[in-house]
């Protein structure tokens, strides 16, 4: 699950929306690529700033969203710890990663079993402007957030390809 993307879907219901709704694949697309994750569980948007605001005032659709997104990413990460046989690092990323406190802290929450320990005064200073540890200092997990930019990279990556090519 993601700002805008579902997330984990059985396959088969490409199939039914296709056999019983006649959607196409650009239908679906935009479906599931732009219009699901936070925004679709919440009808409002895809920006947590927005659904943590309509939260206070009683939104229980834009209160679900970022819920199923923290616990999607929690999922994600005991999996991967069992998989790789532990946790050294987690790195919060991109605008939900780098500018959601809460995000982070709903991530992190209850997995201090694997050496996850958030700092709550570290995580509610961190801006996502320079990279920062946001972990305690007796948490056997280094947790950062790192700023990234991903349209600089895009265009690097590009230059480089370019200019290897000629």
């Amino acid at each position: 699950m993601m700002s805008t993307r579902v997330g984990d879907l059985d396959p088969g219901v490409i199939f039914y929306l296709m056999r019983t709704v006649g959607m196409t694949a650009a239908d679906l697309d935009e479906l599931l690529t732009r219009q699901r994750g936070l925004r679709g569980v919440s009808a409002l948007s895809a920006d947590v700033r927005d659904l943590e605001q309509e939260a206070l005032n009683g939104n229980t659709r834009a209160e679900l969203a970022p819920s199923m997104f923290a616990y999607r990413a929690h999922k994600y990460i005991g999996a991967y710890a069992a998989v790789l046989e532990g946790v050294q690092a987690i790195v919060f990323t991109c605008r939900i990663g780098e500018h959601s406190p809460s995000m982070r802290r709903g991530i992190c929450h209850g997995m201090e079993f694997v050496g996850v320990h958030l700092g709550a005064d570290r995580n509610g200073a961190a801006t996502g402007s320079v990279a920062q540890l946001v972990s305690t200092d007796a948490t056997a997990v280094a947790i950062w957030v790192i700023p990234t930019d991903e349209r600089r990279e895009i265009a690097h990556d590009t230059f480089v390809a370019l200019r290897s090519a000629q």
